[in-house]
This record gives structure tokens, C-alpha cells and sequence, in this order.
């Protein structure tokens, strides 16, 4: 079942990525000869206009195919006046790079829907807050009558009071005074109060000395017209993230030093879509927003054969006012689709490994 969501998640994303290349291009006067949902080869396929819609085996994404674009550029050049006008290589470095981008604010753009819709909904969100999940029976969190939801702020044991800024100051302190008068200091449903709790010195295996659940996630919920806004700053958030772990990551490897950084590809991801199935379809929806995020960001990238390295040849000739010898364009690009090829293979290999090491 999981594989089969993988498969559409996969293939919503790679269509939404082209779908933006598609509008993109036709906003600009060039003209698609083909897009195609899946890869080749075609099952069915019809022509509106100059495009050829068409329904392919594969279901794994689509794809959007320029004139003038790659292969068959220099016919493009040739051609009548009104098919010139029609093709990408003719286009101006400003529409070009429009058409580039459109693909990852395609990506964008469906996150930013999926997380607003998310927040309307609810969505837990990290905190620094010490949150009561769930109290155990028969515990003395239980006996305190604390109750899920409840925030945890400071303890006061004697004349000293401690903050709790985070989950683990909890556990620490609910240890270090085992069998003592703690006083916690609670906000419930908007007011503070005290409540005397003493932390058991031997509680039952796994309960710990309160017997209560406790985590740093608030479930933020808005309004559907504030759920747009809320999104977009959640969604920036992330890619923000996203970056930065990034390039922590692309350092550490240059500089030969361990990452904590987890990378998957499909069989991870798989791996992961099927934990998301677990907790239902609004985990599904966010593991969806992620992927789109990382997909937009690593198509981004100024690498070959990537939507970025594309932007790097088209700034070069708005700058140089010519275009990249294409020999080189060509080499360059099939340089970084190799590696790209390389690096999808190490990482599958790498799941596959951790797969077997379970």
C-alpha cells in the first residue's frame, strides 16, 4: 500500500514541477510540443493546438517538451519568423529564467497549499514550552489532576526555583528530586497555578518518577483566511531550514567530517511514507509538503543538469550578451547529470544497507 502512495506522492510532485515549466512557457509565446504525464513510452496521447497531451507507462511524474530548447536548437534558428518566435532558444535571458524558476515555485506553491490547509485542520508544532501529553494511571501526575494540554514552567523545591525550558530539564529535575516536595508551577486553560507533586524514587519500568507523558509540541490550529499567511511563514521557515542543513551537510563532506544530517532517496522516503500512513492523511499531506519544499530547493541549486545550473548559463549570457558554447554547455551538463546518477546510487545503496542492518 505504501509504495503505491510513494508512486503518487512522486508522481504529484515531478507533474506540479513541470506543470509551472508548462505555464511558464506558454505565458512567454513558446511553444510546448509535448507535455507528458509519466515517462515514455506513450499510451495514449491528443493534440490541442501545437501540444501533444499525452498519458505515459510510467507513472513516476512528467515531463514538458520546449521547441528550441535542447535538441533541436539550431533548427530553431532557421525556421520561419513565427516559429522563431515561438522557440526558448530565442527567448530573452528574463523570460528564459521565468520558465526555469516556474518549475520550483510550482513546488513552492503546492506546499504553501498543503501546509495552510494543514494549520487549518491543526498541526503540531515544536515549541519551547513543557507540555503534559498524558498522565499514567494511578501516578502522582495523575493524582495532581494535570491534564493534557497543561504547560509546565517552573518548579520550586524549598527556597530554590528552577525554570523548565525544556523537556529534558523535566526529566532531570522530576530525578534529582525523587521523593521530595516539588511544587510545579502549571498554566491551565490560560491561568497559573501551583500543584505539590512528590516524583516517586521507584516508579514502575517506563513511567518515570511523575508517570506522565510529556512533549514540546502545541498544536496550532487557524482560521481559513489566516491559515494562508500562517503557511507562508511555515513554509519560508522550512526552506530556510532546509538550506542551512544543506550546506552544513555539502560542508561536512567537503571537509571529510561526519554529518548528522539522515539522507534518503526513494527507498527511504518509501520507507517513510509509510510511517506517515500510520498517523493518517494529514502526516501524509505534510510528509508531501517536505518532500515538495526539498525538491524545490535542491532544483534550485547552481549545479549541471539541475533547473539552477540551467540559470547559471542563461546569467551568463545576459551578462556576456552570448550564449555558452553549447559543446560545453553540453559536456558541463552530461558532467552533472552523471553525478547526480552517482549520487542517487550511493544514496539508494546506503538505504538498502540500513535496511538489511535493522
Amino acid at each position: 500500500m505504501y509504495i503505491v502512495v510513494f508512486i503518487i506522492i512522486l508522481a504529484v510532485l515531478v507533474l506540479i514541477h513541470e506543470l509551472g515549466h508548462f505555464l511558464a512557457a506558454k505565458k512567454n509565446g513558446i511553444r510546448v510540443e509535448e507535455f507528458g504525464f509519466g515517462f515514455p513510452p506513450r499510451i495514449w496521447g491528443i493534440k490541442k493546438g501545437d501540444t501533444l497531451y499525452s498519458i505515459n507507462l510510467l507513472p513516476i511524474g512528467g515531463f514538458v517538451k520546449l521547441f528550441g530548447e535542447e535538441y533541436h536548437e539550431e533548427n530553431a534558428k532557421h525556421r520561419s519568423k513565427v516559429d522563431a518566435d515561438k522557440a526558448f532558444i530565442n527567448k530573452t535571458p528574463a523570460q528564459k529564467a521565468f520558465v526555469i524558476i516556474a518549475g520550483v515555485l510550482g513546488n513552492f506553491l503546492l506546499a504553501w497549499i498543503l501546509i495552510s490547509y494543514l494549520f487549518t485542520q491543526g498541526v503540531p508544532t515544536p515549541t519551547n514550552k513543557v507540555l503534559v501529553d498524558k498522565t499514567l494511571k494511578n501516578s502522582p501526575a495523575e493524582q495532581a489532576h494535570l491534564q493534557p494540554g497543561d504547560q509546565l514552567t517552573r518548579i520550586t523545591v524549598g527556597s530554590k526555583m528552577f525554570t523548565l525550558a525544556s523537556t529534558a530539564d523535566l526529566t532531570n529535575y522530576s530525578k534529582k528530586f525523587a521523593g521530595q516536595r516539588v511544587i510545579f508551577t502549571v498554566k491551565s486553560q490560560g491561568k497559573e497555578k501551583n500543584i505539590m507533586i512528590i516524583p516517586r524514587l521507584s516508579p514502575p519500568q517506563g513511567e518515570g518518577p511523575l508517570g506522565l507523558l510529556i512533549t514540546s509540541y502545541e498544536e496550532k490550529k487557524y482560521n481559513w483566511y489566516q491559515a494562508p499567511f500562517y503557511g507562508l511563514i511555515h513554509s519560508y521557515t522550512i526552506t530556510k531550514t532546509i538550506v542551512i542543513e544543506l550546506g552544513k551537510t555539502a560542508f561536512n563532506f567537503f571537509t571529510m567530517k561526519k554529518t548528522n544530517v539522515d539522507v534518503a532517496g526513494p527507498i527511504g522516503i518509501a520507507q517513510y511514507t509509510g510511517q506517515a500512513i500510520k498517523f493518517g492523511q494529514n502526516a501524509v499531506l505534510e510528509l508531501m509538503a517536505l518532500l515538495s519544499l526539498n525538491l524545490a530547493v535542491i532544483n534550485i541549486l547552481p549545479f549541471p543538469a539541475l533547473d539552477g545550473g540551467r540559470l547559471m548559463f542563461i546569467l551568463y549570457e545576459w551578462i556576456t550578451k552570448r550564449r555558452v558554447n553549447k559543446n560545453v554547455e553540453k559536456y558541463i551538463n552530461m558532467f552533472g547529470m552523471g553525478t547526480l546518477l552517482f549520487l542517487a546510487a550511493a544514496i539508494t545503496i546506503h538505504d538498502v544497507l540500513k535496511l538489511f542492518n535493522r
